[in-house]
This record gives structure tokens, sequence and C-alpha cells, in this order.
């Protein structure tokens, strides 16, 4: 049998004007989540890593002596948090009155655990219409060709040879509909996963025969209480 160990990015930095870098927190989740899986004995046979700034910089930050060179694989990108912030929601706010109110609370909201809130009903609410597929924008990659290139992703991992242990650092988005296509669980649970996985935890399935299996989801034990962080 094979692992294939999934590993959130880092603590990035949603509200700033570049969201895709580490925070300095962010740098200390990605080296003690590499320490910790090291010190447990993880000798990984494949490192991959997406292509946003946040998943490549916890890659090398995590990276120990022995491992193999991390490999970028473009299809364990985040879904474009940004294009649905910036070009689907003006387009939902004019349609739905409801989700309207939640831009306007939102952007009442100026620091602290009230914006945090005020931002994940807001962000829930766009997921699920960009899901859906009632609500496009040809800036705006598709829920369909996400969830096309994230299983595409996986395939390639479960073709490997027996004994793998392939790290992949990526974002909560991939984890989340990872899980659920291993779990055969339906869209919808793929956004529900995600906005549970916290910065730098560990997943951990089996594989081996074009077969997966969930062991873990989710894991934070590695960190310390002062390196745990949502958002």
């Amino acid at each position: 049998m094979s692992e294939l160990i999934l590993i959130r990015h880092g603590q990035a930095t949603p509200f700033e004007a570049d969201t895709d870098r580490l925070s300095p927190l962010g740098e200390q989740q990605a080296w003690t989540v590499g320490a910790a899986l090291h010190a447990a004995g993880v000798t990984p046979t494949h490192v991959l890593h997406g292509p946003l700034v946040r998943q490549r910089r916890s890659a090398q930050l995590a990276r120990q002596p022995g491992w193999p060179d991390p490999t970028l694989d473009a299809r364990l990108a985040e879904f474009d948090g940004d294009g649905l912030v910036g070009h689907l929601a003006p387009l939902l706010a004019e349609r739905d009155p409801a989700f309207a109110a939640l831009a306007a609370e939102l952007a009442a909201q100026t620091g602290g655990p009230e914006r945090n809130r005020a931002f994940q009903k807001y962000l829930e609410a766009l997921a699920a219409a960009w899901q859906a597929g009632t609500l496009t924008d040809s800036r705006v990659e598709p829920w369909a060709d996400f969830r096309a290139r994230v299983r595409a992703a996986l395939a390639d991992v479960l073709r490997l040879s027996g004994g793998s242990t392939v790290l992949a650092f990526t974002s909560g988005g991939v984890i989340g509909l990872t899980v659920a296509l291993a779990l055969d669980a339906p869209d919808s649970a793929a956004l529900a996963l995600n906005w549970r996985v916290k910065n730098a935890s560990v997943t951990r399935l089996t594989f081996g025969g074009g077969r997966v299996s969930l062991d873990t989801f989710n894991e934070t034990h590695h960190l310390p209480p002062d390196l745990h962080s949502w958002r």
C-alpha cells in the first residue's frame, strides 16, 4: 500500500493587497509541519506542490534532509478565490438581495473575529452559487473544471507504484475535494470540508490497487497552540 499526505499551506494574507504569500506565522507553521513529519519517520518518495506562492513556499520551508526535490503540479492550485470575490460577487449582489446584505455586513467590519465571521458567511454563499454553475464569468475557472483537474491529479497519484509516499502541499479546496472524491461524497461535501481545513494541517489517505481510503482528516496535533490558525 501507498500513502498520500495532503498538507495545507501555512497561513497566508487573505485580507491584504497580496493574498498569495505566507505570513510570518505561516512560515513557522510550514517549517513545523515538515519537522514533525520527519521526526515521525515519514520518508516521501514524491513531494508535490501547487503553483501558488503560498503552496510552493510551504513545500520549500517544510523540506527535510533526504527528501526529493519538490515538483510542481499546476493541478494542485486552489480554486480562484480572488476571482470569485472580484468578478462573481458583484454579479451575485446584483441579483440576490440576501447576498448583497452579506456583502454590506462584511464591508462594515474592520477586523478581528467579527470580520472573519462575516467573511465566512459571504464566502460560503458565493462559493455555493459558483459550484452550482448559476454564477459564471469567463475570467473565473468553473467548478466543473476545478473538479476535473483535481480528480486528474488524484488519478495520477493512484497510479504510482506500491510503497510510494506522496506529500502534496496544496490548499483547502483541493483537500476538501480530494477527500470528497475518495469518499464518493457529493460535491457539496467538498466545500463543507474545505471550510474546516486548518493552516498547515495534515490529511492522510492510503491507496493501492486503484483504490483510495481516508485515514485522517485535518490533523493539527503537530502544531503547538500558538501556531494554530484557520485563516
